[in-house]
């Protein structure tokens, strides 16, 4: 006969029953001494008479359970795990790819598994070192988004680009992403261009207080009108800024870079991503929509806050998004601006004076504008720096004016 071995329970509840068959102790004193009801105690009295020992253990000890992983499987996973571009795949991701390979699995009976192969290390949990208050997300579609910018090797070539990316507070659906060698003026204008002119105009903008978008200047607190590139363009667009002052305010975003700088590099590794061109397209065509269905959630209200843009400020964009710079006037009517010199034309559309302050608009097409109040005036930029001179003119008009400059003046010469 088979010697079956007890654990210490099972040999200490295989003694107390044995000792109430044998009349030792009563069923009450067995049943407090185990902790159980009289009418399972006999039930086991009745299985110990009639199997022994085995009849304190559980008929499933020994057995494999129904839903174990079976030996062929487990084989499948880890030959997953040994291609290269596997090895950092998490347990979430990595189930995703399996079930798409036709291995379905739980996320939390993979993770066990890859623990157990030594394919993946549990990350320690540490609780939260500052209580914030947990704010609701916003009813509306575009009533708040959220907007920053990751650097990151993001096609895992050696090479940093940013990531900039919105997030939307109602939603969590990412709005609009594209890659840039910065986060710098320029490279945020194309950005919002291009988002302002698919969606429309956001109520509010949610972001950190990194120097394109606030001047972090501390002489600056009282000097509400200082503002950069970003603030100004924002407000003509009537959108309204706000300055998070830690990244836990603007968490969503935060995490949103996190699950990107996880998953999306994974995925462009997969589909062979190697340039930023081919980065931009998939993000869009391929990443995106799948994100957004996988992540996101509805709204607790239906209306799209974005503004729709008119015309007029369709037409206005090109000078909105553009490093507008303040200069005067000269006497002979230049205007200096960084290492050139520009001459304004002797006929303007509007009267330009002497020690005028016009707007230079330096736009993304790397054209540049020279605006006097709402009017754009002809200019024409000047080889090398003009001697001094002064022109006897009062104003430049639409009207030619009667003083004849020497052969040698700008505006008898041409030149490009």
């Amino acid at each position: 006969m088979e010697e079956i071995k007890l654990t210490a329970s099972e040999q200490e509840r295989y003694d107390t029953v044995r000792s109430c068959i044998d009349g030792e102790i009563t069923n009450k004193d067995a049943s407090i001494r185990l902790g159980l009801k009289i009418r399972w105690l006999q039930m086991l009295k009745r299985s110990v008479e009639k199997n022994g020992k085995k009849g304190v253990v559980h008929k499933s000890k020994g057995q494999a359970p129904p839903n174990v992983t079976s030996d062929t499987v487990t084989l499948k996973v880890v030959s997953f795990f040994e291609q290269k571009k596997h090895q950092d795949f998490g347990p979430t991701f990595a189930q995703e790819k399996l079930a798409s390979a036709g291995i379905v699995m739980n996320p939390e009976t993979l993770r066990l598994l890859m623990i157990k192969k030594d394919l993946w290390k549990s990350k320690p949990r540490h609780g939260p070192q500052i209580v914030r208050e947990w704010r609701e997300r916003k009813e509306n579609f575009g009533e708040l988004v959220q907007f920053d910018g990751s650097y990151h090797e993001w096609l895992e070539d050696g090479h940093e680009r940013c990531l900039l990316a919105t997030i939307d507070d109602a939603t969590g659906k990412i709005v609009h992403a594209i890659f840039e060698d910065n986060e710098g003026v320029h490279s945020v204008f194309r950005f919002w261009w291009t988002y302002i002119e698919a969606y429309g105009r956001p109520v509010a903008i949610y972001l950190d207080k990194f120097s394109t978008y606030k001047i972090n200047c501390k002489s600056a607190v009282d000097n509400k009108e200082l503002m950069t590139q970003f603030q100004r363009a924002m407000k003509e667009l009537d959108i309204r800024v706000i300055c998070a002052n830690s990244p836990e305010a603007k968490g969503r975003v935060e995490r949103l870079f996190g699950t990107l700088q996880d998953r999306m590099v994974k995925e462009m590794r997969l589909a062979d991503i190697k340039t930023t061109d081919d980065a931009n397209r998939f993000i869009h065509e391929e990443y995106l929509p799948d994100h957004n269905r996988r992540f996101s959630v509805p709204a607790k209200k239906v209306t799209d806050m974005h503004r729709p843009i008119s015309d007029d400020l369709r037409a206005r964009l090109p000078a909105i998004f553009s490093v507008q710079s303040r200069r005067m006037v000269h006497n002979d009517y230049t205007i200096q601006f960084k290492n050139s010199w520009f001459q304004l034309e002797s006929t303007q559309k509007t009267a330009v004076y002497k020690r005028d302050e016009v707007t230079i608009e330096e736009r993304l097409d790397d054209t540049i504008h020279i605006r006097l109040k709402d009017v754009y005036l002809k200019y024409r930029e000047l080889p090398e720096r003009p001697k001094k001179i002064r022109v006897p003119i009062a104003a430049l008009t639409a009207r030619k004016p009667n003083w004849r400059p020497p052969t040698d003046h700008p505006w008898k010469k041409k030149f490009l």
